[in-house]
């Protein structure tokens, strides 16, 4: 049984490739070390996953529809996980036109590749939770209406949902949308706040926090998501969309101030004003996962936060 993950080379993609050798799959993984981040990060991430049988790396764009369509009529794959995408919020209001060729381009190239196969196979697909925009209500639903994107990233990922529900409409392929919420962790994203502010705290450096820290997250560990993935992809069928965070936002505040404790350092704090594209909460509702994947998220914060800063201070290659 092969599954595809694209992506697979960075933070939840790597973790979700070793589940899924550990599950006893063959694992393609796909990925084109954007310059997003250093490549050796990604190199790391993966140095394990790709010394184990089973297990093989197909450099390739997404946005590369003929190379796309040639790997998954050769694979032939029982799944593909599709989690590539250009990440961030910040970063796509200066680019919006990338963040869409890259995350709707790429998703559709997948998305009709997969249901040019016949079996069809099942298609699961990364979107995340700022698809909800700006809001202080909580918790969110998966039916709750999200059409007031306040960010180009948030943009794209909706239209990859939208897109996803064409495509099962018109060929009835299998389709499950995953909404991300804050993960963290081991082999967390360099430019990712927990990274950032980790960096800081370790040199001693002002944290920089921007508006007066009460904006709050559901910061959900990588461990967690990952096993949302796990499951999700045994349970594929029909056009399903579901919300795996934690359900218990943090302040961003309370947030800076475990991190510190888990690195045993002080953290030295510099306001700053709010962001274009921030939003006040994220704050997952997950009883449809728990009720139809067995989702059951487990990692505190700071439990999460030690796994974490033991990684961060391992010796890495």
């Amino acid at each position: 049984m092969t599954t595809i993950v694209t992506g697979g080379a960075g933070f939840i993609g790597s973790h979700l490739v070793d589940r899924l050798l550990d599950d006893g799959r063959e694992v393609v993984v796909v990925d084109d070390f954007d310059a997003y981040y250093p490549r050796a990060v990604k190199e790391a991430n993966l140095a394990a996953a790709l010394a184990r049988p089973g297990c093989r790396l197909v450099e390739l764009d997404v946005r590369d529809a003929a190379g796309v369509g040639a790997l998954v009529r050769e694979t032939r794959p029982e799944a593909i996980v599709h989690l590539a995408a250009r990440a961030g919020v910040r970063p796509s209001i200066a680019a919006p036109a990338l963040y869409t060729e890259v995350n709707v381009l790429g998703t559709v190239n997948w998305l009709e590749a997969a249901a040019r196969l016949d079996p069809l196979p099942r298609f699961v697909y990364a979107s995340s939770s700022s698809v909800y925009g700006d809001r202080d209500e909580g918790p969110f639903r998966e039916s709750d209406p999200v059409d007031r994107p306040v960010s180009p990233y948030a943009a794209s990922k909706r239209a990859c949902e939208l897109m996803a529900h064409a495509f099962h409409h018109l060929h009835g392929l299998p389709i499950t949308g995953l909404r991300f919420f804050t993960a963290y962790g081991p082999r967390n994203r360099p430019d990712l706040a927990v990274s950032l502010f980790a960096d800081r705290i370790e040199r001693g450096e002002p944290v920089v926090m921007f508006g007066d820290g009460g904006t709050r997250r559901d910061y959900t560990y990588v461990g967690d998501i990952v096993d949302g993935v796990a499951r999700a992809i045994d349970r594929c069928e029909g056009l399903k969309l579901y919300n795996l965070g934690n359900s218990r936002p943090v302040e961003l505040r309370e947030m800076i101030e475990t991190l510190a404790a888990a690195l045993g350092k002080p953290a030295l704090i510099r306001l700053a004003p709010e962001q274009p594209g921030d939003v006040r909460q994220t704050f997952a509702d997950v009883s449809l996962a728990a009720r139809e994947l067995g989702y059951a998220p487990s990692t505190s914060l700071r439990e999460g936060l030690d796994r974490f800063v033991a990684w961060y201070r391992s010796p890495r290659s």
